[in-house]
């Protein structure tokens, strides 16, 4: 019987069906950060349990870790709670037997960013992590998920999960985007024709021309946001694409091991026949840069569109909450604050391109502040050897160290009460970057070439 990529990610890693419905799945990697372990790991304890396979999770800190003063080491967290539940997870994974890259390791990173850059990450593999942007994994033929604290415990305990299996869904992207438009103007594209609850239920596959032509960095963004469509899992197939971003990482198969490795990844696709309960079908060349423009990703319009009328409460509440009104134009909005950062945008990939527009200017004198935060050490090692660095700062950019930074607001890196900001994050909701800050989700381009006019631009017009 034909099978879609998820149902063989799937059937290769069921352990058993359950009485009640649910599934019992093996799980190849579990990747752990600071917030959602502690309680999990003191679970263990109190049931006198350890780890099922402490080799199968790998563990970094990254939401609470200060961007400044990384010289400092924990010294540099000023944040009592920031700081304990850091140190608390160096403690446990020295307990417990579970390489970390601490904060003084220069692997160190978002959890999202170092899987896949270290090899951690492979195709084939069940992947969760206590974080709902798991989903990125997906970008290389896996099966990424976000789970529970409960669940973290239950994975370092069993090294399974207790799901449901989730309807088949393709999202199908044919045409290729102009220039000016990127893999996160597709994703948040997607998200605007769908709603953030259009894939409820529902595992993702993307697939396509415009898909097909990315890099592994631009399939993770894309997959990265997955969930924000309401998706469990986001996923690409395998492809020599995949192949040559794997191949060679530190924590990849070598030798004869590689070469199995790679016969059973090629089958890592669906098959031509396979069944998909739903199919989403868009023109990659038709889509614009996306902006949004309220409390939600399914609130965003083309830059050279306008704020539309409000066709629910809660649409309306988001227009009085951002500080706008209907028929506003994007380069309407006055700036405060640009954050190239986060799971979503934050590898080299994004950086190369933001450096492109800024190269050679300044940002504007608008703004209270501009910063780039690299998504890991190694990110900002080879940032730092092309020079991307010094671009930014001689713009007038701060270059920070890595973490998930002004993503979530969990850690200094925050808006102030009614700043706007163009962010490469992920999520825009009431207060995700700060207390009443305002967040636009665009794509790298789109803010780094706000950043230099203090509002937003088509960049199109500037790369085109």
């Amino acid at each position: 019987m034909p099978r879609t990529l998820y149902d063989k990610l799937w059937d290769l890693h069921e352990v058993i069906q359950r009485e009640d419905g649910t599934y019992l799945l093996y799980i190849d990697r579990h990747l752990v950060h600071e917030v959602t372990s502690p309680q999990a790991f003191e679970g263990l304890r109190l049931s006198g349990r350890t780890t099922w396979r402490a080799s199968s999770n790998k563990a970094t800190p990254d939401h609470n870790i200060p961007t400044t003063d990384r010289e400092l080491g924990i010294d540099g967290i000023t944040d009592e709670v920031s700081r304990l539940q850091v140190t608390t997870l160096d403690d446990n994974c020295k307990e417990f037997g579970i390489e970390q890259f601490d904060i003084s390791d220069q692997r160190q990173g978002i959890v999202h960013v170092v899987g896949p850059e270290q090899g951690i990450t492979l195709p084939g593999m069940t992947i969760v992590c206590g974080d709902s942007h798991t989903s990125t994994h997906g970008a290389l033929g896996a099966l990424a998920m976000g789970i529970g604290t409960s669940e973290v415990e239950h994975v370092l305990a069993t090294q399974c999960l207790v799901a449901i299996k989730q309807k088949n869904m393709k999202v199908e992207i044919n045409g290729l985007p102009d220039k000016g438009v990127y893999a996160k103007d597709l994703t948040l594209g997607v998200i605007a024709k769908i709603g953030t609850a259009g894939a409820t239920g529902f595992a993702i596959e993307y697939s396509g021309e415009a898909i097909k032509s990315m890099s592994i960095e631009e399939r993770m963004t894309v997959c990265n946001m997955a969930i924000e469509a309401g998706a469990r899992a986001g996923m690409v197939a395998f492809d020599d694409v995949t192949l040559n971003y794997v191949k060679g990482k530190p924590y990849s198969p070598s030798g004869t091991d590689w070469d199995k490795a790679v016969s059973q990844w090629k089958d890592l696709r669906s098959d031509e026949s396979a069944h998909f309960d739903k199919v989403i079908e868009i023109d990659a060349s038709e889509l614009k840069p996306q902006i949004s423009w309220g409390t939600s990703p399914e609130m965003v319009i083309d830059i050279d569109s306008t704020i539309p009328e409000p066709k629910s409460n809660s649409e309306s509440r988001a227009l009085d909450y951002m500080g706008l009104k209907t028929g506003m134009r994007p380069q309407d909005i006055k700036l405060d604050q640009i954050f190239i950062g986060s799971c979503t945008n934050s590898r080299l990939e994004d950086l190369r391109v933001a450096a492109e527009i800024i190269k050679g200017n300044k940002i504007s004198k608008d703004l209270k502040r501009a910063i780039v935060v690299p998504g890991s050490g190694l990110v900002s090692k080879a940032a730092v050897k092309e020079g991307l660095d010094k671009i930014f700062i001689e713009a007038g950019f701060e270059w920070r160290a890595p973490g998930c930074s002004m993503c979530l607001g969990m850690n200094p890196d925050q808006l102030d009460e009614g700043d706007h900001c163009a962010s490469t994050s992920n999520r825009n909701f009431e207060g995700r970057q700060g207390y009443k800050g305002r967040t636009h989700l665009v794509s790298p381009a789109t803010a780094a070439a706000a950043a230099l006019e203090g509002h937003f631009v088509d960049v199109r017009e500037i790369v085109g």
